[in-house]
Order: C-alpha cells, then sequence, then structure tokens
C-alpha cells in the first residue's frame, strides 16, 4: 500500500493524521505542499491529504473506521494477488 500524506508544518489536522495513519500501522511518505506551488495551490485548504494507491481518499480529517476497511480491503486484494 503507497500512503501519502500531504501536509504542512504547523497543522494539527496533519499531525494527527500522521499519529492515526501510525497508530494503524501505515507509515505515510510525508509532502509538504508548501515545497511545491502546484500541491500549495491544488491542496492549500484542505490538508491534510491522504493519497492510498494514487487515489485521494481523504481530506481534512481521517476517518479512522474507513481506513481500518481500506487497509483491509487492500491487504485482501494483495492476499489474493499473490496466490
Amino acid at each position: 500500500m503507497n500512503v501519502i500524506l500531504y501536509s504542512r508544518e504547523g497543522c494539527h489536522l496533519c499531525d494527527d493524521a500522521r499519529a492515526l495513519l501510525l497508530k494503524h500501522g501505515v507509515n505515510p511518505t510525508v509532502v509538504d505542499v508548501d515545497d511545491d506551488a502546484t500541491l500549495r495551490e491544488r491542496f492549500n485548504e484542505c490538508v491534510p491529504v491522504v493519497e492510498i494507491d494514487g487515489k485521494v481518499r481523504f481530506r481534512g480529517r481521517v476517518d479512522p473506521v474507513l481506513l481500518r476497511r481500506l487497509i483491509r480491503s487492500t491487504s485482501e486484494k494483495g492476499f489474493t494477488d499473490n496466490e
């Protein structure tokens, strides 16, 4: 599972999102939107943004129930792909 957390320094919601991801065993690649003008324009008002396997799944807050479902779904898909 490839997870990117679009974030910015000083964002408490971003810190919460990262902590929740880590709590669920997901170590995201953290990208600071303020380091890239295109990302800042795209995500400025809605960080944190969590992208999982190329799809934006969360904006603003991470729903822990949906996160667990996505993790379970990805794990099951990965298992069947390896059979």
